[in-house]
Parts: structure tokens; C-alpha cells; sequence
């Protein structure tokens, strides 16, 4: 059976539960190329304030997702980057489709036309995530990153927008 998933904005009073989940992946080595945990600070400056989500199960927070801006030019305006995560103990019960799902929406609503995600190539599941919501492969970065003494690749998905197709 599924739990009962809401997906609502989260904000600095959640900024404990998500660090916990963002260590994780961390953790796991082939989630993001950060190495150490960002103050609420360092963390907000970056990421847009409209599109910041988590998914709540009986009042914990078990996943996130936000954007950043990718270029502070203006014709990149509509164009943000995807973060999204989601705890080990709620995996591949379809919480991370709600939450990109929404995120996708509010996007759109505020004038995003395209998303984008680099995905490390080992993390299967995320890109199969991107991709059954209609992101589509764009490029391959072959050891775009060393973590840990070990390179990298990434795989670049993008979706745009309906509202300009």
C-alpha cells in the first residue's frame, strides 16, 4: 500500500529534515558532486524561492526538490536546473514522480520554458525518473567530475516546456 503523500513548499523551519536527506545523497556518492552540507544560507542564495518542495508522510519530510538558475543572464531566465531528492526508506514508491511532477507545474507557472538535470551515469534510477516524465537526453559529459578519487560522468536531460513546443 502507498502512503499518503503531500507535496507542499517547504521553507527555512524545514531546512533540518531536508539537510538530513540531502546527506544522503551526498552519501551515496553519485547524487551531486558537493562534498559537504551548505548553510540555510549558502543553500537559498542559489536556489529559487518559488519552486522549493518537499514531500511530507505523516509529518516527515522523506524527499525535496527545488530549481536553481543556471545563468544570471536574461535570455536564460526561463532555464533552471533540477535538484531533487528523496530519503532511502520511502525509494521507489513513486514520491519522487509526485514531486517532480509538481515541480514541472510550478515551473511553468512561473515562466520557466526549460529544466534541465546533470545526472550522474550510475544513478539509473534518477535519469529513468527524468525520462518518464519527459525529459529528454541531450548530452554525455564523460568525467566532467573526480569525487573521491573517482571520475565521473554526467548525462544532461532537459525538458521544456508545453507552453512553447
Amino acid at each position: 500500500m502507498k502512503p499518503n503523500v503531500e507535496i507542499t513548499y517547504f521553507t527555512k523551519v524545514d531546512w533540518p529534515q531536508i539537510l538530513v536527506i540531502y546527506k544522503e545523497g551526498i552519501t551515496t556518492g553519485i547524487a551531486t558532486f558537493e562534498t559537504q552540507l551548505p548553510t540555510w544560507e549558502q543553500w537559498n542564495t542559489k536556489h529559487i524561492v518559488s519552486c522549493r518542495l518537499k514531500a511530507i508522510i505523516e509529518d516527515e519530510v522523506v524527499g525535496w526538490a527545488a530549481l536553481s538558475h543556471t545563468s544570471t543572464r536574461e535570455v536564460y531566465k526561463g532555464v533552471a536546473e533540477v535538484s531533487i531528492y528523496i530519503t532511502s526508506k520511502y525509494r521507489k514508491l513513486g514520491i519522487g514522480t509526485l514531486l517532480l511532477l509538481r515541480l514541472i507545474e510550478e515551473s511553468e507557472d512561473q515562466g520557466f520554458w526549460t529544466l534541465q538535470a546533470s545526472i550522474f551515469s550510475e544513478n539509473t534510477p534518477s535519469i529513468a525518473l527524468h525520462k518518464s516524465l519527459g525529459f529528454r537526453e541531450i548530452g554525455y559529459r564523460e568525467k566532467v567530475g573526480k569525487l573521491y578519487d573517482i571520475w565521473h560522468d554526467n548525462i544532461i536531460l532537459e525538458r521544456r516546456s508545453k507552453t512553447i513546443i
